[in-house]
């Protein structure tokens, strides 16, 4: 991004004294002069320090094609100049400043760089990303948001929602504050927000993303799933085991001896296939049933990850329609939706690795049970896999 740049120039002396040759005196030039960007236009500011005698102005663009004459009224103090250029195409531009007085003898250019910003910038601009918005028993809504390159010239998010008595509320937040609350939002209305951008620090003009409407999510896991982090084992040997009822382990998951495998202690129980030293995993599934059907309408699957997996292996979470598991990897598109878990690791390594929180959304058009869980294709050689996922959640709009 081009910041705008502010100079005066210099005029040595033999060419000062040929601009002057004929004139018996000479006006003052215009003093500490600044550009500020804007929309299309920018904004000149200077000083006049001394000359009484100034009556007249002229700012020169467009390689002297175009120009604007502003009237002088001086005082006996320093006296201000601002006056704004309308109707800029989107670039930098050179500025030519000259004052005159009422004879019309003319004073040193002063040139100085600015720079107008338009539709190019607004079509780069993008809403800050939220990574979760939670409703609770009080209609408060809890907003997380996403990381921001503030070199874009991001600095506030503009929220507006409506509270339980139907009055509007407004509010900025600092594109660096990581949560905001919302209390007392009108039930089934959410709220809507956009990102204020300045493109530069000198500009003058603030430019908006669009407003994105959004819609909480009530956190649901607790009425339709069970042991759904810390996890709870039904075996265990060493740090390895299987996952405690309702979760349904199939017999490829159990890649230690055939009898353990998709669970380990670390972090006091998470979901995890390991594969140092022993069977790769293929088509290993773990998922659990909801205890009742969900309603029609939108959820979200959430969970949190520590993951190494190679580029070699895949481990997918995965809701399916029914109550009887989710598909293999060659029947992964007949799923209700579905997330990849991080499998960049170098193969052969355990680096990079990461540790995020990820999500996927899928729709239900009529009331059904969903299984929700795990399917891993996990590789182990030449290098051992590991992953754990420490938590599960679901979440819904209705």
């Amino acid at each position: 991004m081009i910041f705008a740049i502010l100079f005066s120039s210099c005029t040595k002396m033999n060419e000062y004294e040929k601009y002057l040759e004929g004139t018996s005196a000479y006006t003052q030039k215009i003093d500490s002069v600044k550009v500020y960007s804007g929309r299309n236009r920018v904004m000149i500011t200077g000083l006049f320090t001394s000359d009484p005698k100034i009556t007249e102005t002229r700012v020169f663009w467009n390689n002297g094609k175009d120009s604007v004459s502003i009237p002088v009224v001086r005082t006996n103090a320093v006296d201000t100049f601002k006056t704004i250029i309308n109707n800029l195409e989107e670039q930098v531009h050179n500025f030519t400043i000259i004052t005159y007085n009422k004879s019309g003898v003319k004073s040193v250019p002063v040139r100085v760089i600015g720079e107008a910003f338009g539709s190019r910038y607004q079509a780069s601009l993008a809403n800050r990303p939220i990574t979760q918005s939670l409703i609770d028993a009080s209609n408060s809504i809890t907003t997380k948001w996403g990381k921001m390159d503030l070199l874009s010239g991001a600095f506030a998010i503009q929220t507006i929602f409506s509270n339980n008595l139907d009055l509007e509320n407004k509010k900025e937040y600092s594109v660096k504050a990581d949560t905001s609350i919302f209390k007392n939002v009108k039930a089934g209305t959410g709220f809507k927000y956009r990102t204020l951008f300045l493109p530069n620090s000198t500009s003058i003009d603030t430019f908006y993303t669009d407003f994105q409407q959004v819609r909480a999510y009530r956190d649901v896991t607790s009425l339709y799933l069970s042991n759904t982090g810390p996890f709870t084992k039904a075996t265990l040997s060493g740090r390895w085991g299987t996952l405690a009822a309702p979760w349904v382990t199939n017999a490829a998951a159990k890649n230690k001896g055939g009898l353990n495998g998709g669970y380990t202690s670390d972090d006091g129980g998470a979901i995890n296939w390991e594969t140092y030293g022993n069977d790769p995993v293929i088509n290993g599934i773990l998922y659990q049933a909801t205890s009742i059907p969900l309603p029609a309408g939108n959820y979200t699957v959430s969970f949190d990850e520590y993951s190494e997996i190679q580029t070699n292996s895949s481990v997918y979470c995965v809701a399916a329609a029914g109550g009887d598991g989710i598909p293999v990897l060659a029947n992964l598109s007949t799923a209700l939706a579905y997330r990849a878990l991080y499998n960049g690791a170098v193969t052969g390594t355990a680096a990079p690795s990461v540790t995020d929180t990820r999500s996927f959304n899928f729709t239900l058009t009529t009331s059904q049970v969903v299984s929700i869980g795990f399917l891993g294709n996990v590789a182990a050689a030449p290098r051992g896999n590991y992953f754990r996922v420490k938590n599960i959640k679901l979440f819904s709009n209705n």
